[in-house]
């Protein structure tokens, strides 16, 4: 199928999504919504894709949901129902992309506002432009935020700043992000798509059953308790062992070499 708000091309098994509403900076719509979940849906059945990288077309990644369109919402009795936009197009979203056995990289340009700061963060690995920023910017209209971000940003920056971004509903820049963990790095703004590119090849070019279980592994230990951890560890190792990238990981570490992992 073709994409109408999505630029999604394949190359060398990396899927590169790209928002491609840059006149609205790349705000979400339900057809942006819809085809950036089937795109995850379509990169993950698809066996040549081994990454997958997400960013923005043109000056931003996402300035959220594109709320100057109110026409575009759910209604329910006459009213505007945002319940039902989470339920129908966000969540399945942030769902995709949070079960997705492929590995998630955010390279972020610009601003990454609301449903669009969450999506950011909700990559397995995002890399953001110096000049990018991250905004919960729910609080300044009267709504609380969503997207998931109430869920995970607290899990990986605490209480307090997950409040403050919450509560403030200011900007934070990307050197801020990086120091409290929200982001893996942050490169200046040129080389941010060659350096997000070149982690999506090394992940790609990775044992792909180790990665697989690697994320399945980590996500499920924010709700487990250690023996349950423990086990799920035991059997995921168990399924990497007798892999031929395990095989091609010891050789190639006895033989002092590069490994070249097959993904099986």
């Amino acid at each position: 199928m073709r994409f109408e708000t999505l630029n999604y091309t394949v190359d060398d098994g990396i899927a590169t999504l790209t928002l491609n509403r840059p006149k609205q900076l790349n705000a979400l719509n339900g057809a942006l919504s819809r085809e950036l979940t089937e795109a995850f849906a379509r990169a993950a059945d698809d066996d040549a894709v081994r990454a997958i990288l997400i960013t923005g077309e043109g000056r931003g990644f996402s300035a959220g949901a594109d709320i100057a369109n109110p026409g575009d919402l759910p209604m329910t009795d006459g009213k505007i129902d945002l319940g039902a936009a989470l339920e129908q197009r966000y969540n399945p979203l942030i769902k995709a992309m949070r079960a997705c056995p492929k590995p998630v990289i955010g390279a972020v340009n610009g601003i990454a506002a609301g449903v669009g700061c969450s999506i950011a963060l909700n990559c397995d690995i995002t890399i953001a432009a110096r000049s990018a920023q991250f905004l919960l910017a729910f609080v300044n209209i009267g709504l609380i935020p969503d997207g998931g971000a109430t869920w995970f940003i607290p899990r990986t920056a605490g209480h307090q700043r997950a409040m403050g971004m919450a509560l403030l509903g200011e900007k934070l820049p990307a050197e801020t992000a990086r120091d409290w963990g929200l982001v893996w790095d942050v490169v200046d703004d040129e080389a941010l798509i060659e350096t997000a590119n070149g982690l999506a090849r090394r992940l790609a070019d990775g044992p792909a059953v180790s990665i697989r279980g690697i994320k399945q592994s980590i996500y499920a230990a924010e709700d487990n308790d250690l023996p349950t951890q423990l086990d799920m560890e035991r059997d995921l190792q168990r399924g990497c062992g007798q892999t031929e990238d395990f095989m091609e990981g010891v050789a190639a570490f006895a033989q002092k070499r590069k490994p070249s992992f097959k993904g099986r």
